[in-house]
This record gives structure tokens, C-alpha cells and sequence, in this order.
């Protein structure tokens, strides 16, 4: 299992267009970047790959790291920054099976399957496949498993792919609080790389309207708001899950430029071997 982290940013990504605040400018400095979030994982054996997620950056992020367009993606959630690169399949792809959880989504009505499908409606390319979380699917050659987290107001999913030959196994977060029930939390046990979700540092919380939430028993926030883990929370998670290795992503450029690109924290392009 190879994998590229392709986009290891947040919403608006790092550097962030029309700031000149310390961290976007030291990342300027040193010419690293943090585009909105993608994976590239690569089944060596097969020669196909698979994409979780479709960053508004697609296609500058494919240009710059020079992997193999994927043969199927999984798709997370419908937030535009996971969802919204999808219109880059249009004349690049003859084909490409797109996976997407099954469950109907209270505030929006549809599944996140139902929802990829009628938004690309006009892709000829794509072809949608429902899937139940917690239910294995054979993709490329991995076994992959959608897994519920907790990121409100919208349904979203973490993810388990693991390489039945090699027994390697890749855990995604995916957009969550602390709060990972706790049926997901076995999921996602014992990778050997989780790619957690860690958008701000713990003592940003103060700067939320709502503060943090989930504290440790010395009172350091676990999650920012509602939607997304502090970097703490989101070691104390990889503790939880028994990670061999972790690298933070979904990171905001709120981090003080003195800890931005401090480990674990990852930036674009990193490339892994599992």
C-alpha cells in the first residue's frame, strides 16, 4: 500500500488566499503547502489506485505529485472540500466507481450517495455505488469500510483500508469531534498510520464562539466547537486506537507560525509505505 497525502488542509487550505498572516507567510518562505483534503492510495500489485475524497484542488494537486489517476474514490461527506474536485472527472476519465455511504442523512434528506449522484448527475463517467457502513467493500484490491464519526450537522465517515495480502491497514478519521462512537473507534483500531483530523490546537478554543468541548481530565479541550478535533484530542485518539504511527491533517492556518510545521503535523505531498 502506497499512499500521497495530496491535500492535508482545511477548508481554506494553507496558504490561505488573502492572508499575509505568520503562518501562511512562513509556509510561503519554505514553499510547503496545505491544499484542501485528499488521499492517493496506490495497490502496487494491481496497478490501480483509489482516491478518498475529491479536493476543489484535484487537479493541481494530481499535476504537482504526479500520481496515477484513480480507477475508483470514496467520498466522505458532502462538504465542498471533500466533494466539489468531482467535476474535475469531466473529460479526464472514461470511468470511475465512486463510493459513498448508504444512510439517509437527516439534514439533508438524501445519503451521501444519493447526494454525489444527483449533484453529478450530467458525469457520464461516474458510476455511484450505495454502501453500508461497517460492511467491508472490496476496492483496487483493498478491503475498505465506511465508519460513522461525528460532525454535525451532516452525516460523515472515517475510513478503514486495509490490504488483505499484507495485512497493512490505513485508519482516516475523516471531519470528526472526539466524540467517535464507539463501534468506529474498534474500526479504525490498530492501524499502522492513522490520518487524524486535528484543525487547531487546543488552546485556540478559547477563540470559538462556543469553546471546546470534551476535556481530558486536566481540562484541555478534545474537540474545537462541534465539528472538528484540536490536535490534543486528536492524539489522545491516536492513543485510543493504538496508532503505530499518526500524521494530523485537516489542518487550518490558525496554528501559531511556531507550531504549524511542527511533527506530527503534515503537509502536502508526504508519501508512505505501508
Amino acid at each position: 500500500m502506497r499512499l500521497t497525502l495530496l491535500g492535508t488542509g482545511d477548508t481554506t487550505g494553507t496558504p490561505t488566499v488573502g492572508c499575509d498572516c505568520d503562518t501562511c507567510e512562513t509556509a510561503r518562505d519554505r514553499g510547503v503547502e496545505r491544499t484542501r483534503f485528499s488521499v492517493h492510495v496506490e495497490n502496487d500489485r494491481r496497478g490501480e489506485s483509489l482516491l478518498v475524497d475529491f479536493s476543489p484542488d484535484f487537479r493541481y494537486q494530481f499535476l504537482r505529485d504526479d500520481v496515477a489517476l484513480p480507477d475508483a474514490a470514496v467520498v466522505t461527506h458532502v462538504h465542498f472540500d471533500h466533494l466539489d474536485g468531482l467535476g474535475n472527472v469531466f473529460r479526464v476519465f472514461d470511468s470511475i466507481d465512486i463510493y459513498a455511504a448508504d444512510e439517509t442523512d437527516p439534514a439533508t434528506g438524501e445519503s451521501v450517495a444519493e447526494t454525489v449522484r444527483s449533484d453529478y448527475d450530467y458525469l457520464d463517467p461516474i458510476a455511484v455505488h450505495p454502501t453500508a457502513p461497517f460492511d467491508p467493500v472490496g476496492i483496487c484490491g483493498f478491503d475498505v469500510t465506511l465508519v460513522p464519526v461525528d460532525h454535525p450537522p451532516l452525516v460523515c465517515y472515517g475510513l478503514a483500508i486495509e490490504d488483505p495480502e499484507t495485512g497493512a491497514k490505513l485508519s482516516i478519521t475523516g471531519d470528526t469531534s472526539y466524540d467517535v462512537p464507539d463501534r468506529s473507534r474498534e474500526a479504525l483500531a490498530d492501524p499502522d498510520l492513522l490520518l487524524a483530523d486535528a484543525i487547531v490546537p487546543a488552546h485556540l478554543c478559547e477563540y470559538h464562539p462556543i469553546g471546546g468541548r470534551h476535556e481530558d481530565p486536566e481540562g484541555v479541550p478534545r474537540t474545537f466547537g462541534t465539528k472538528h478535533m484540536t490536535r490534543e484530542g486528536a492524539l489522545a485518539l491516536a492513543d485510543d486506537l493504538n496508532a503505530d504511527r499518526t500524521r494530523l491533517v485537516h489542518l487550518a492556518h490558525y496554528y501559531p507560525s511556531d507550531e504549524a510545521f511542527e511533527e506530527p503535523l503534515a503537509i502536502d505531498g508526504e508519501r508512505y509505505e505501508l
